[in-house]
């Protein structure tokens, strides 16, 4: 009889606890709307957006903002065979045009190839007629599209999913673009998910927005939606120098001397050689110097700024094919080695030293 009172008892006393624990579980799932992420909401719609595959880094290969070409890839730029490994490579193919004053640039591709969509779904691609209806469905330079680029989520993020009773289903980190979209593709109306706040997000500038909410995210994607130039052109040259301030140029300049006349050319004749032999110096007081076979002509130099835009005005005399209001075009400085590339339409003249 002893016994049969202590399992009774027993009994009741672990009801009491299961009921407690599944209390306690409950109110740990149950968390408030704005903590939960439902499909159908624009916040989970800018998210997904800004998840997006930006197609637009190696438009130099493909010409289409809505899709990138996995790497490796093979190609043969004006002649010139090279393998893209990374996406640093695509300078290499810029290098080639910039230095080909041939009018017109060429690019083949070495199929068969992947390509990765704006969902970032991977296709296999066997030929430029294929590249090129794939491309179709990507909108023009500049245009408006879909994908969200002045703003990024910082990774790792961690998410809990539950049905709509509230019961957990699982647990994940999101580590990367693909895992957001693919896990935002995923939802469904039958289930809800739950962020680890805080989110933090980056701007172009490197800004830290610090997001404790859904709503919180949605306000901070719409706010700075405009804040940059997602570059959605085929122009490759337009970025080169977004540093290149006058007082840059000035020190590159003038910190180094002997330059000499690497690539010029005027109204479509090329003038490669016309000063070679000569160094050139840039002075701080606005003068500049060049320098052949034991003679040096003198001339004024000044790097001003208009709209954004760097323009070196050279006046030497007795050089007029080195004279121009020159549009600062890029500033290559790998180690050993300075290129300043000044150019105005089909104009060019790019001076080089060895002295960095």
């Amino acid at each position: 009889m002893i016994k049969t009172s202590y399992l009774l008892l027993w009994l009741f006393s672990l009801s009491i606890i299961l009921t407690a624990c599944r209390k306690e579980e409950m109110e740990l799932i149950e968390t408030p709307n704005d903590d939960t992420l439902n499909p159908s909401s624009s916040v989970a719609s800018v998210m997904k957006k800004v998840a997006m595959k930006d197609g637009s880094s190696d438009n130099i290969i493909d010409r289409a903002n809505c899709l990138t070409v996995e790497l490796p890839v093979t190609v043969i730029a004006n002649g010139i065979t090279l393998t893209i490994n990374t996406t640093s490579d695509y300078n290499a193919i810029e290098a080639i045009f910039d230095d080909s004053f041939i009018d017109v640039d060429t690019l083949d591709i070495i199929f068969p190839i992947n390509i990765i969509r704006n969902d970032h779904t991977t296709v296999t691609v066997n030929n430029t007629t294929e590249l090129s209806a794939y491309a179709a469905s990507c909108n023009g330079e500049n245009e408006f599209d879909d994908d969200i680029e002045c703003i990024d989520f910082q990774y790792p993020l961690n998410i809990a999913v539950f049905n709509i009773n509230n019961e957990l289903i699982y647990t994940d980190s999101l580590t990367n673009d693909y895992d957001m979209h693919t896990f935002l593709a995923s939802l469904s109306t039958d289930i809800v998910a739950q962020f680890e706040f805080p989110v933090t997000l980056l701007l172009p500038n490197n800004t830290v927005i610090t997001a404790n909410t859904f709503s919180e995210i949605e306000t901070s994607i719409l706010n700075h939606i405009d804040d940059c130039d997602e570059d959605d052109d085929y122009d490759y040259n337009d970025d080169d120098c977004p540093d290149c301030t006058p007082i840059y140029v000035i020190d590159i300049l003038t910190g180094c001397s002997d330059w000499v006349v690497e690539k010029l050319e005027r109204n479509g004749n090329d003038y490669d050689d016309l000063y070679a032999g000569y160094t050139f110096n840039f002075y701080t007081n606005n003068t500049i110097s060049a320098y052949y076979s034991g003679n040096t002509v003198y001339g004024t130099w000044t790097a001003d700024e208009n709209n954004g835009v760097t323009t070196l005005t050279i006046d030497i005399p007795s050089l007029p094919y080195c004279n121009n209001n020159w549009t600062l075009h890029e500033v290559s400085a790998p180690p050993g080695e300075t290129k300043v590339d000044l150019r105005v339409g089909d104009d060019r003249i790019r001076y080089e030293n060895f002295c960095n």
